[in-house]
């Protein structure tokens, strides 16, 4: 018998037996019984995953076709979609190999997939020539996990392997891909996704959130009667070196809920690119103090959009020997 039957009948016999004046004994067992088989279903139930090729190189199919092979093996609790379904399905959506995307186009992208997580990445196998010292082939993975329910990004990673030649450089990385410790660290960061987003819908449906006012900074130029929430001082978030390593150019979204007082409550990405940068955002976001937003003369919570766009730092100019 499913939780959904055992919870509809627990609701009847709960008011069947308060009409009664009883004591709800038997409601109380069908709620244990409803409880116990909720966790039944969901331990059983495979969680659908997909992946989908990172780029087009022949690296990045391989590189994919690795994260395949170590989700299913010897392993009932991950189903991975197949490939050309989801690919398929992806493109339906509108998804073109973007890293850079907005929590409600990551949604989109998931339901039109029909699953819970996808893997979306860029995987290339390139020649190096330093300035000094002979050229090497570098093979490179920057790997993203995204949940389907949230459009989060859930996890990130670039691993690179480097190699004399280019066949193996690519080995070395699909190696990597395919061991034991990478298929423990991306099905314990999927768990890890699953109990929080679970524990997040118990702690809305307890205490469902306030609503506020949504505004991004250019609204405020149409709206002369309402004014958003504006920083004392606007600070710059550093550039993490793990996106100069991969040369990432990329917007970061903020959603920013700032009360009547001028404090923060709540901030979260609403567009994510990774490689650190949205965690570079988060850190500099939370040192930020604010005007309150004012409607009439009165000031208001409202939730604003704040928008950092990261682009490659220069080189730094070498000192010219005299």
């Amino acid at each position: 018998m499913s939780g959904r039957v055992l919870f509809s009948m627990w609701r009847a016999h709960l008011a069947r037996d308060s009409r009664a004046g009883r004591p709800g004994y038997l409601g109380l067992a069908l709620c244990c019984l409803f409880a116990l088989a909720a966790v039944v279903e969901c331990q059983s139930r495979s969680i659908n995953v997909a992946v989908l090729d990172f780029g087009s190189s022949p690296t990045g199919a391989r590189a994919a076709n690795a994260i395949r092979q170590i989700l299913i093996q010897d392993d009932k609790e991950f189903a991975v979609i197949d490939k050309d379904l989801a690919t398929a399905a992806a493109r339906g959506s509108g998804f073109q190999g973007s890293l850079n995307l907005t929590t409600q186009e990551a949604r989109d992208i998931g339901a039109a997939i029909g699953c819970e997580f996808y893997f979306i990445g860029d995987a290339q196998t390139l020649r190096r020539s330093p300035s000094t010292g002979p050229a090497y082939f570098e093979s490179f993975a920057s790997i993203f996990v995204v949940s389907a329910r949230t459009g989060r990004l859930i996890f990130w990673e670039r691993p690179l392997e480097r190699r004399d030649t280019a066949g193996a450089a690519e080995q070395s990385l699909v190696q990597v891909l395919t061991s034991g410790d990478t298929r423990h660290r991306y099905q314990s960061e999927i768990r890890r996704a699953l109990e929080d987003e679970r524990a997040q819908r118990e702690t809305a449906f307890e205490k469902p959130a306030s609503l506020i006012e949504l505004m991004s900074e250019d609204e405020s130029v149409d709206n002369k009667d309402t004014r958003p929430p504006r920083p004392f001082r606007r600070f710059k978030p550093p550039y993490p070196e793990a996106a100069a390593r991969a040369e990432v150019e990329a917007v970061v979204d903020v959603l920013v809920d700032v009360d009547a007082r001028g404090e923060i409550t709540h901030l979260e990405i609403a567009r994510w690119a990774g490689y650190g940068l949205d965690q570079s955002v988060i850190d500099t976001v939370k040192q930020m103090h604010f005007f309150p937003a004012v409607r009439a003369g009165v000031a208001i919570p409202m939730r604003v959009l704040l928008r950092y766009n990261f682009r490659k730092p220069p080189p730094e100019a070498k000192a010219v020997s005299p």
